[in-house]
């Protein structure tokens, strides 16, 4: 990729960027977190049940 092409995708980047800084407060951030965090805790039990139904499969199998 030439220089120039460099330059252009991060001047689009950059003015991206410094858009979207503005819009975000500090609600929207804890918002995320919150959601991310819940997100966290339900993909680990899903995941555990999901271990332990396999579990039970291989047993009534054998």
């Amino acid at each position: 990729m030439t220089q120039h092409f460099s330059h252009i995708r991060f001047s689009i980047l950059g003015g991206t960027i410094s858009s979207v800084w503005f819009q975000i407060t500090s609600e929207d951030l804890f918002k995320t977190a919150i959601m991310a965090a819940f997100g966290a805790v339900v993909s680990y039990i899903v995941s555990i049940l999901a271990k332990r139904i396999h579990q039970f499969f291989q047993r009534q199998n054998k």
